[in-house]
């Protein structure tokens, strides 16, 4: 609730305004959440993730994935993952120069986020009658734990329009 005052140089019958008050931190939740939402935003993100959830690709790998994504769009996007702890970059030393991106645990935990998130899109277009208007989800459950530490591979295919969510 919002304490108010009189205004003292209007009239003090007329009108109140409300005393500033420090400003409250959002609940932990949504704080959480924002910072999940930020972390994996962003046009190619999850496309890129996903192809990664099968093992170690090079930029020239992930070119050929996702078509549509410029090469320079696929660094950014790889570099933000990088510093949000998602993805791990391995520079190669050797002419040329070699560098590998996989996905690090903290990015393979986003595997079921992320295609819960392909469901609900897939439902909401559905709900408004737009099914014909989105492509197919690729994103599709890689890898299901089997065991403790261990992972097994399923359902992942490496087709050359799998660009979209």
């Amino acid at each position: 609730t919002m304490e108010l005052r009189r205004a003292s140089h209007l009239d003090p019958d007329r009108l109140l305004l409300p005393v500033p008050q420090p400003r409250r931190q959002l609940r932990r939740q949504e704080r959480w959440a924002e910072r999940a939402l930020k972390v994996i935003s962003g046009r190619w993100k999850a496309v890129i993730l996903y192809h990664l959830f099968s093992g170690k690709k090079r930029l020239s790998e992930l070119g050929r994935l996702v078509p549509n994504a410029s090469q320079k769009v696929l660094i950014q996007q790889l570099r933000e993952m990088e510093e949000h702890g998602l993805v791990h970059r391995e520079i190669f030393l050797q002419v040329p120069p070699r560098v590998e991106y996989s996905a690090t645990a903290l990015g393979l935990s986003l595997e079921p986020v992320l295609v819960a998130l392909c469901a609900w899109g897939q439902r909401h277009a559905k709900e408004l009658n737009q099914l014909d208007e989105v492509a197919e989800c690729v994103i599709k459950p890689v890898n299901t734990l089997v065991g403790r530490g261990s992972r097994k591979t399923q359902g992942h295919t490496s087709g050359k329009n799998d660009s979209t969510l």
